[in-house]
C-alpha cells in the first residue's frame, strides 16, 4: 500500500472545494412561481391603492431609492428547506438591496436565500378572512373582547399561531420555532420567528385601527399607538406612520401614510411636482406684480418731470422710457 497512491489525483478533493453560492445551487425567483393561480385576486381596490400610497411616500435619509426594495402583494419566499412555501405581504420594505434584481431585472418575487437580507418592516391590511393570520397571538385577545369562547392562551399562540411549527433548542439556550414538514407556518410565525422582521404593522380600514408590533427579545411586543401623527415612530429609520385624511386617486378617506417626526406628511412625486408648479406660479405672479409696480413708479416720475416743464425727449432719456410712451403720458396728464 506504500507504493500505491492513496487517492486518485484526477478526482477532486471535496473537502477542500468551497460550496457553491446559493445563486448557483438553490431556486431563484426565475424558478419559483410569482403567484398562485388558485388564489383569488385582491379583496378590494383599497388593497391596491393603500400599498401604492405607502410606497410613494416611503423616503429615508441615508438611503438612495435605488438601495431600497419595496414589495406589494408579492410572493416572499422564506424557507430554503421548503422552497415552495411563501407569504404574500400587502406591503414590505427591504433596506440595503438593489431596487432591481441583480441591478438589472424587475423582481417577480422576493427570495430571501438569494437576497441575503430580510424585510425590515411589513404592513398588512386587515381583512375579515385574514384576521387570524394578520394578528397572530393577539387575535385571542380580540376574540375575547368580542365575546369569543375559550381561554386566551388557547386562542392565542397555543392555537392560532402554531400550525406547522416545531421547537429547536439553540446553542445559546434560546428555543427557535421552525416550520415542520407537514404544513407551512402562519404569517405571524414567519415574520416573527423565521424572518425576524423588526417592525410589523397591521391596519384595519373598517374601523381605521392600527396595531404596531416590534421585535423585542425574539418576540413581537405590541407597542403603543400615539393619539396624533406620527402615530407610529420607527427610531432606526427616523420615519413615522400616521392616518392622513385626504384624497388619493380620487378617493377621500383616512389613509395610512408615512410622515416625519413632526407629523409632516411625506409628499408623493405627484404632490412634489404640483408644489413646484404652485411655487413657480406664485413666483411668476410676484415678478409680474413687481414689474407692474416698478412701471407705475416710473410713470409717476415721468409725469412729474413733464409737469415741471421738461420736454418729452429729455424725460425719455432720463427715465429710459420710449419717446412714444412719454408722449402718451404727456397727452393724458
Amino acid at each position: 500500500m506504500y507504493d500505491l497512491p492513496s487517492e486518485d489525483p484526477e478526482e477532486p478533493d471535496f473537502d477542500t472545494i468551497p460550496p457553491l453560492p446559493p445563486r448557483e445551487t438553490l431556486p431563484t425567483m426565475y424558478d419559483l412561481p410569482s403567484e398562485d393561480p388558485e388564489e383569488p385576486g385582491l379583496p378590494d381596490e383599497f388593497h391596491n391603492l393603500q400599498p401604492e400610497l405607502l410606497s410613494r411616500t416611503f423616503s429615508l435619509d441615508g438611503y438612495s431609492p435605488q438601495d431600497i426594495f419595496i414589495g406589494t402583494d408579492l410572493n416572499l419566499y422564506y424557507d430554503v428547506r421548503h422552497s415552495q412555501w411563501y407569504k404574500r405581504p400587502d406591503w414590505f420594505a427591504v433596506l440595503g438591496v438593489p431596487r432591481l434584481y441583480e441591478e438589472r431585472d424587475f423582481r417577480r418575487s422576493y427570495v430571501t436565500w438569494q437576497e441575503g437580507v430580510n424585510p425590515f418592516v411589513i404592513v398588512e391590511l386587515l381583512s375579515p378572512g385574514t384576521a387570524n393570520e394578520d394578528l397572530g397571538e393577539t387575535q385571542g385577545r380580540e376574540e375575547e373582547q368580542m365575546g369569543g369562547r375559550g381561554d386566551a392562551e388557547t386562542r392565542g399562540r397555543g392555537d392560532v399561531g402554531t400550525r406547522g411549527m416545531g421547537d429547536r433548542q439553540m446553542s445559546d439556550g434560546e428555543t427557535l420555532r421552525i416550520p415542520s414538514t407537514s404544513s407551512p407556518p402562519r404569517k405571524w410565525e414567519v415574520y416573527e420567528q423565521i424572518l425576524r422582521v423588526p417592525y410589523y404593522v397591521v391596519f384595519s380600514r373598517y374601523d381605521d385601527r392600527l396595531w404596531f408590533f416590534q421585535l423585542v427579545g425574539g418576540r413581537y411586543q405590541e407597542q403603543p399607538v400615539a393619539s396624533e401623527a406620527p402615530l407610529i415612530w420607527i427610531e432606526e429609520l427616523q420615519v413615522g406612520l400616521g392616518l392622513w385624511q385626504g384624497e388619493y386617486d380620487g378617493i377621500s378617506r383616512l389613509w395610512l401614510r408615512w410622515c416625519d417626526g413632526d407629523g409632516n406628511w411625506i409628499p408623493t412625486d405627484t404632490e412634489v411636482e404640483r408644489q413646484q408648479k404652485e411655487v413657480e406660479r406664485q413666483q411668476k405672479e410676484e415678478a409680474i406684480a413687481r414689474a407692474s409696480q416698478a412701471e407705475s413708479q416710473l410713470e409717476t416720475v415721468a409725469l412729474n418731470l413733464l409737469n415741471s416743464g421738461m420736454d418729452v425727449d429729455r424725460v425719455a432719456q432720463l427715465t429710459q422710457m420710449s419717446v412714444e410712451r412719454v408722449r402718451q403720458l404727456a397727452r393724458v396728464r
